[in-house]
């Protein structure tokens, strides 16, 4: 794959990420928990059918029983995410949703400096403080203006770049423990998987009695599929050829597109203070990773994994990406 292929395929990848926002709105019956069982469920599907294809079944089948803690780790932060992501849009708006999970490459920057020890450069610290600032301008005067709802969805959302952040961390120590004992890193595509079904498996008794129409079955059926599964395989095959900052910047056309979509979509314009304070999240990530694109590729490989864009969702496939 050529490097313009690679930039044209994640491009498509944010774009199919982008459509969960607005199909959510395009529901006629389906509660949030619902919402969330049946795209998970699909997910899973999916992701069972394409993993064995790609790996085999016996091969499949084998990393899911000798995977080990690490594994089932990883797929409870997948599961937190693919949760979190979906009911916090039934709760808040899809640009407070979007902008929220933008954060995730600062929030991982600070997780493996926590964890691994990575050392943080001065554009990122200056990265983190004008987001946190445009976060508070959004939050300050848009959702507490909105009411109860909002500020609950927000909450909700911030579980994704958190649980991408760990996820993040614990994936690139088990790199790094498989480099010093020269050894393959263990895979954990198959991670995306068992977060998939966790997390239909937690959300079917609070889906009960099922509302949602065969028409709302059928959108969900598509965000499980399309929206999440494809991307996420198609996303990783874009990220053997993209560098980790590439990815990260590319990644972020998702707010632009996801906000686009329910605005045009489902008539769900955001707010001039969601606007104001997404622009600065927004471009204090843009210039932080064309920052981190001028410097030499030996420098950038050792802390590309602080920011890779890893949650969602979404949420889904950044985590994969940086998988090797």
């Amino acid at each position: 794959m050529t490097h313009r292929r690679a930039v044209a395929l994640m491009v498509l990848v944010t774009l199919l990420w982008s459509i969960a926002g607005v199909v959510t709105r395009l529901l006629d019956a389906a509660a949030a928990f619902e919402v969330t069982f049946w795209r998970s469920a699909f997910n899973a599907l999916a992701l069972a059918v394409l993993l064995s294809w790609l790996r085999g079944p016996r091969a499949l089948l084998h990393t899911l029983r000798t995977g080990g803690p690490a594994l089932w780790l990883s797929g409870l932060c997948w599961s937190v995410m693919f949760t979190a992501f979906m009911v916090a849009l039934t709760l808040t708006t899809v640009a407070n949703v979007l902008v929220t999970m933008a954060v995730a490459p600062l929030f991982t920057a600070l997780a493996a400096r926590a964890a691994l020890g990575h050392r943080l450069a001065a554009r990122t610290w200056a990265a983190i403080a004008v987001a946190g600032a445009g976060i508070a301008w959004m939050y300050g005067r848009d959702v507490s203006a909105a009411g109860g709802t909002h500020g609950l969805g927000v909450a909700v959302a911030l579980g994704v770049p958190v649980a991408a952040a760990v996820n993040w961390t614990l994936l690139q120590g088990l790199r790094q423990r498989a480099q010093g004992d020269a050894a393959p890193p263990p895979d954990m595509l198959p991670a995306v998987l068992v977060g998939a079904v966790l997390s239909a498996a937690a959300t079917l008794p609070l889906s009960l009695p099922f509302a949602a129409t065969a028409h709302d079955v059928g959108w969900l059926a598509l965000l499980g599929v399309v929206q999440l599964a494809v991307p996420c395989l198609l996303a990783v095959a874009a990220a053997r050829v993209l560098s980790a900052p590439e990815v990260s910047l590319l990644a972020l056309l998702e707010v632009v597109f996801g906000v686009a979509w329910a605005w045009l979509g489902a008539g769900e314009a955001p707010s001039s203070t969601v606007l104001a304070g997404g622009a600065l999240v927004l471009g204090a990530l843009v210039v932080h990773e064309l920052l981190a694109l001028r410097r030499p590729a030996s420098a950038a490989g050792d802390t590309a994994a602080a920011r890779t864009g890893f949650s969602r969702g979404e949420e889904g496939a950044r985590g994969a990406d940086s998988v090797p």
